[in-house]
């Protein structure tokens, strides 16, 4: 059975439903970190481990479903598959929240080694939030090969990926959303293995009482975790790959220099997470270099390519800047600003200064709130819109995006202040001597509620849509 555009409409409603609930979650935190809910600090670190692994896993499977929904334009995903993911995902959002909720633990989203063994929770806790863990690996690793296996029905591996444009040889014609997407879910299948590979080997410790490696640990969860993100942005740029042309009217083509961009992308991304371990002394040092290396060059082909791409084709054409296409154009350029300060983070001689810091937060915020979450959003009110055809307000999605944007990035602002003056991160409670960190933490509140506030608005406005195209 093909995929039936409600299977679609399930993805977003999850998300709208979601994503509120779990910015709230984000934004206690920074309201602990103010001192305004000081009283409550002893649900920080449980509210840190919901908020992180529900915003990477909850905008992971919203990608795959934009993914998933513009395949059905080449290929045919399977109906089945994506309902089997949709019931393994709550699923497994069930469990987390029971670990959380009621367990309170308390690991946060990168549940580094040894930590998830501690005793400020019980054991079921632990292991109920292994089986969260489980469970979604599992679905997302069955959906992930389900999408590999429908473009391999109608393309070759070669072909997917654009080698024959590399070669300068004739072959068929391969849209960009084609080769970005099958380079993400090629490293998508590497990135869940490792998942599975740290999950198991938790288990076994759990069974058996023998110690684990600490730093194979930590290797395999930063494998896992920084693959599980990046290749959500990814999947994201290949929606606006392929919904740009239907805004701007100009066809966005893959070249040589798209198909040899992409693939050195597959080549990199795999090793750019080293950068999370510099701190890690024991850690080979040649890794080390290959940490900063690789995550300045993955950095280039797909942003430098895709910024340029997507600059000329929107340059003098006649645009429509509908709420879908100004989500997506300003979600591009959030992916950017993201980028640039994660590629300064992930220099040694500055990562040594910045690590520890709430310039880390700032900037895997930046391209997840205004980079993949805008064009998410963006591509959900693309789809609802074609979908049921409601009459467009544009001074009122004009005021959706200004809030959204306006409170996003005054939220992020604080983060990047306050991490280039060295407040720490994770701290719940800020000591007399961060005093400014607390300032900045309650200024932050204010900005996510105006984001909160574009984010109500366009569900509003969305949702109309959704409503009608639901009941077609």
């Amino acid at each position: 059975m093909e995929l039936s555009p409600k299977h679609t409409l399930h993805w977003i409603g999850v998300t709208f439903i979601l994503f509120p609930l779990l910015l709230l979650a984000g934004m206690f935190m920074r309201a602990i970190q103010a001192n305004t809910l000081a009283s409550t600090q002893s649900w920080f670190y449980p509210m840190m481990t919901l908020h992180g692994v529900g915003m990477a896993g909850l905008w992971w499977v919203a990608s795959m479903a934009c993914a998933s929904r513009v395949l059905t334009r080449y290929t045919k995903p399977s109906a089945a598959v994506s309902t089997f993911a949709l019931i393994g995902t709550i699923l497994g959002v069930l469990l987390l929240l029971a670990s959380v909720l009621f367990g309170r633990f308390a690991a946060g989203w990168y549940f580094l080694y040894p930590l998830p063994f501690s005793v400020g929770w019980p054991a079921w806790a632990t292991l109920t939030f292994f089986v969260s863990l489980t469970v979604l690996g599992v679905t997302w690793l069955v959906w992930t090969l389900d999408l590999l296996r429908a473009i391999a029905r109608k393309y070759t591996i070669s072909q997917a990926l654009g080698w024959h444009y590399i070669r300068g040889v004739e072959g068929p014609d391969v849209p960009p959303a084609i080769l970005i997407v099958t380079t993400s879910l090629i490293a998508a299948v590497a990135c869940l293995l490792a998942g599975v590979a740290v999950l198991l080997l938790f288990y076994y410790e759990m069974l058996t009482g023998t110690r684990n490696d600490a730093l194979l640990m930590k290797n395999l969860t930063f494998l896992f975790g920084h693959l599980l993100v990046n290749l959500s942005l990814y999947l994201a740029v290949a929606v606006v790959y392929d919904t740009f042309p239907h805004y701007t009217g100009r066809p966005w083509h893959t070249n040589r220099v798209v198909a040899i961009s992409w693939n050195a992308v597959l080549a990199i991304v795999l090793l750019a997470y080293f950068h999370h371990l510099y701190m890690d002394f024991v850690q080979p040092t040649s890794l080390q270099y290959v940490g900063q290396i690789a995550s300045y060059m993955s950095s280039i082909p797909a942003a430098v390519v895709t910024v340029f791409g997507a600059v000329t084709i929107v340059y003098r054409a006649p645009v429509r800047w509908s709420l879908g296409f100004t989500l997506l154009f300003f979600g591009l350029m959030g992916w950017g600003i993201g980028g640039l300060g994660a590629v300064i983070d992930s220099t040694i001689a500055l990562n040594s200064k910045f690590h520890n810091t709430l310039w880390v937060p700032a900037h895997f915020h930046s391209y997840m709130i205004e980079g993949l979450v805008l064009m998410v959003l963006g591509y959900f009110y693309h789809y609802c819109q074609e979908r049921a055809r409601m009459p467009e307000s544009l001074p009122f999605q004009k005021t959706i995006v200004t809030l959204m944007l306006v409170g996003g990035y005054g939220f992020l602002l604080m983060f990047y202040l306050a991490g280039a003056q060295s407040v720490p991160r994770r701290y719940a409670i800020y000591p007399a001597e961060l005093s400014h960190g607390a300032i900045y933490a309650g200024i932050a509140v204010v900005f996510a509620a105006v984001f909160l506030l574009g984010l109500l608005f366009y569900i509003y406005e969305t949702g109309r849509n959704w409503v009608r195209a639901y009941g077609a």
